[in-house]
């Protein structure tokens, strides 16, 4: 076994016959400390160790790694590995890597296998010095060159310290402590973009129609299932805003078993601006419950979102945004979210802005990372084009790259939002499985939009 304990990011040169014991140790998210221990490679290929915490590999899952890149030819091959939590052992699965795999933060796991002549190329072909982001840019660049491999076979084993939900390190990108990382992330992935044909410059803004046949100027969607708890304070916090405009709020009940449906019932009866649809179809996503309001014949212009566990901020919450639609012609307006407890205590990270979205390169950056923002609003015609597909995440986000393709997105840096967290949320502990599942639908939308921005720009350039 090799026992390996770094205190830092390392490269082991491996030879066909196993593992070798002569190991690079270097801080290779620097440019600098990557292309040092990148020439110091003389072998075929190399083992990445991207953590400081305990692994243990044999030489016989090396083996079995070169063996797998050198039939696929694959310029970097990955595999699952067991993890142990807490004392307890754990299946850690990945998931395939496919051209819309463009996070930062995509996992490899801690332990892969690299084509040395390959790493040397892309070492050499970095210009400037990053201090966090050249793995990344190395990665980048693997993905041009050839075959990035998944292996679904448990290969090794590593000691995880950190023990946190999956809903508080989703998050982690967006601290601001984060920042300078995430500039430098950005900077490498728009470098990225522009050399596969899928950057788009600033300017590239196609003007917005804001048709008048609406029966109110906006409308606040709620999808609903199951939220007995939560649905009525949603409905109370849309019902609160101060605006110079008609709006109404649109439930899309759908098909609750719980008390939802009677709470959503009684408050409609008593205010006819409350519009409860309960939709016919049995096979609806959140997607699904959005195009069900956006299609009813009282939804206004704009559609603004509140999901039904969550509140707004404050009255001014709807002016904001309309204001917003009004003065930059926008498609789409995503505001920022505080995060508080169920009795709306604030929780860490706070205020999540996502500042790295600015008018300059957020419709590109949008890409790399993993959300958007909240509230999202819309321009109810062009959802009605453009409808949600029938899923429970990541329709927004999906939209979101969809608009920002042609058309101009509204940000607000202000929190008009409180997301709380609490046992009932559909997203705060999540097990492996789903955090797969939930991260493939999006490289697989990024993948579609990927190939339908390079079409979009070949055919400008004509």
């Amino acid at each position: 076994m090799i026992d390996s304990r770094f205190d830092c990011i390392s490269l082991i040169p491996i030879v066909i016959e196993g593992a070798s014991q002569n190991i690079v140790a270097a801080n290779i998210s620097s440019t600098s400390g990557l292309q040092a221990a990148v020439a110091q490679v003389r072998e075929k290929y190399v083992l990445i160790v991207n953590t400081a915490d305990p692994i243990d590999i044999s030489i016989s899952s090396v083996s079995r790694m070169i063996s797998v890149a050198e039939e696929t030819d694959a310029v970097l091959l990955y595999a699952d590995y067991k993890e142990i939590k807490g004392g307890l052992a754990y299946s850690h699965k990945l998931i395939a890597c496919q051209p819309g795999s463009l996070r930062d933060d995509f996992d490899f796991g801690p332990v892969y296998l690299v084509r040395a002549e390959m790493l040397r190329l892309a070492a050499e072909m970095m210009d400037g010095e990053l201090s966090f982001a050249a793995l990344y840019d190395m990665r980048l660049r693997l993905m041009r060159f050839g075959n990035l491999f998944h292996l679904p076979e448990l290969l090794y084993t590593k000691q995880e310290h950190d023990l946190r939900s999956s809903g508080r390190k989703q998050f982690d990108y967006v601290n601001p402590r984060n920042r300078d990382v995430q500039i430098e992330m950005e900077q490498v992935f728009s470098a990225h973009l522009k050399s596969i044909g899928a950057y788009i410059e600033p300017g590239y803004e196609e003007k917005c129609e804001y048709g008048d046949n609406h029966a109110v100027e906006a409308s606040v969607v709620i999808p609903v299932y199951n939220r007995e708890s939560t649905i009525a304070d949603a409905i109370a916090s849309a019902f609160t805003q101060k605006t110079s405009f008609d709006y109404n709020v649109i439930v899309v009940d759908n098909r609750s078993t719980d008390n939802t449906t009677t709470i959503v019932r009684a408050l409609a009866a008593v205010n006819p601006k409350l519009v409860h649809v309960v939709p016919e179809r049995t096979d609806l996503g959140i997607g699904g419950c959005w195009n069900e309001a956006i299609n009813h014949e009282k939804c206004g212009r704009f559609a603004v979102q509140l999901d039904s566990d969550d509140l707004y901020s404050s009255p001014d919450t709807l002016q904001k945004i309309i204001d917003k639609f009004h003065s930059e012609n926008c498609a789409m307006v995503i505001g920022s979210y505080s995060m508080v407890d169920f009795e709306l205590q604030p929780l860490p990270p706070g205020l999540i802005d996502h500042k790295e979205w600015t008018d300059e390169n957020g419709r590109n950056n949008a890409l790399r990372i993993n959300g958007l923002g909240a509230p999202r609003a819309f321009v109810t015609d062009m959802l009605r084009e453009n409808p949600f597909a029938n899923v429970s995440y990541g329709e927004d986000y999906a939209q979101g790259l969809r608009f920002s393709r042609q058309y101009h997105i509204g940000r607000i840096y202000d929190s008009l939002y409180l997301c709380r967290r609490w046992r009932g949320n559909s997203d705060a502990h999540l097990d492996q499985d789903k955090i797969n599942e939930n991260n493939y639908y999006k490289d697989t939308v990024r993948t579609i939009e990927l190939c339908s921005r390079m079409k979009y720009l070949a055919a400008k350039r004509k």
